[in-house]
């Protein structure tokens, strides 16, 4: 189903009109609304799966303001949704209109996933079946490989050459490491996974303990897996021009690693929830599009960011295995982080939460999901 709106009203077709407004003249469907063009370039075309969450509801707007691919460059949004979600997908549209974006070459609406990846430059897969009470962990990976499986086979079938895809929906690695095996003829560098939340906590609990502004913390890494066994590493951080290892080496620091910095980025998520009742939706929406931005424009000089990525065999992590490394990126290309000390303290944290991922990897195999 393909949802566009006029005036409230479904409608099948936008016509084109003239003089600016009419014959010939360049339009945009935002939410089924024609309007003349955003920018003469060509809309670069995103899709947003679970469009209708909380998390695609923080996301959307950000995307539509040029804070994801930059203040030149015009997108068109494709909200995909489950069908019965598709009328607040239509609300979240009218709302995208509202706010007039300079930027928003068009925004549709649609529960099919060949009809939203048609073509598209960069898809955010956000929407994933949450874990709920009295759910196994295989019945987990088994909803979700279904997800993930279609989604990586309509990718593979309708998507631009040069797609680039982040996979939000939990579990992270995993899921994107299904939608990889599934599109065997998209570039697996290609299918990423968020980690990029974790990194922003931890630069934010290393900037606090430091007493200094995020801008000030440079070279956190996280390894692993996006869960509570991730490992967030201040190995060769930077503070204010100075190594973060100073900070450990002071009096308490060590055991404010141990006791406080490590398990409080590991378990932040939870945490929130305690807190406010519900997941991370804006943070969360934050660190996509810092991933995506960062990606596709490149990582400030100097500095590294986290991200899920297909790995080649660097650091013992097994190849193929979708885990988080230290990366730069260029180019609209990311690159692992070489020649980095890994000591026993931190190869005892990558080697469990690398174990955890091939578990997964394995439980997924046995699934027939990849």
């Amino acid at each position: 189903m393909l949802a566009r709106l006029r005036d409230g009203h479904a409608v099948d077709r936008v016509d084109e009109g003239d003089d600016g407004w009419g014959p010939g003249a360049p339009i945009a469907r935002v939410a089924g609304v024609t309007t003349p063009a955003a920018a003469s370039t060509a809309p670069v075309k995103v899709a947003v799966t679970g469009a209708a969450g909380q998390i695609g509801y923080s996301l959307l707007f950000r995307i539509a303001s040029g804070a994801m691919l930059g203040p030149d460059t015009p997108v068109q949004l494709r909200l995909l949704e489950i069908t019965p979600a598709l009328g607040a997908a239509s609300g979240v549209a009218l709302e995208l209109e509202d706010c007039a974006f300079p930027l928003l070459a068009g925004t549709e609406i649609t529960d099919d996933p060949d009809v939203a990846f048609d073509g598209v430059d960069v898809a955010l897969l956000v929407g994933s079946r949450p874990r709920t009470k009295g759910m196994e962990r295989a019945d987990l990976l088994q909803a979700n490989g279904a997800i993930f499986t279609a989604q990586g086979r309509s990718l593979n079938s309708r998507a631009a050459e040069g797609v680039k895809v982040l996979v939000v929906g939990n579990p992270a690695n995993t899921n994107a490491l299904i939608a990889q095996r599934n599109a065997p003829d998209i570039p697996a560098e290609r299918f990423t996974a968020m980690t990029r939340l974790d990194h922003n906590r931890a630069v934010g609990q290393l900037a606090k303990r430091a007493g200094v502004g995020a801008g000030e913390v440079r070279g956190v890494a996280i390894w692993g897996n996006h869960s509570v066994t991730q490992y967030p590493d201040i190995t060769a951080a930077e503070v204010a021009g100075r190594p973060a290892a100073e900070l450990v080496a002071a009096p308490g620091g060590q055991e404010w690693l141990e006791g406080d910095f490590i398990p409080t980025v590991q378990k932040r998520g939870a945490q929130i929830i305690e807190a406010r009742g519900s997941s991370s939706a804006a943070s969360a929406a934050n660190a996509a599009i810092d991933h995506v931005r960062d990606w596709v424009l490149g990582t400030p000089e100097g500095d590294r960011v986290s991200m899920g990525v297909v790995s080649d065999g660097s650091y013992g992590v097994p190849e193929g295995l979708i885990s988080s490394f230290p990366v730069t990126t260029a180019g609209g290309s990311w690159s692992i982080v070489q020649g980095l000390e890994v000591s026993d303290f931190s190869r005892a944290r990558i080697d469990a939460s690398v174990a955890e991922l091939v578990e997964e990897r394995d439980a997924v195999t046995g699934l027939g999901l990849v």
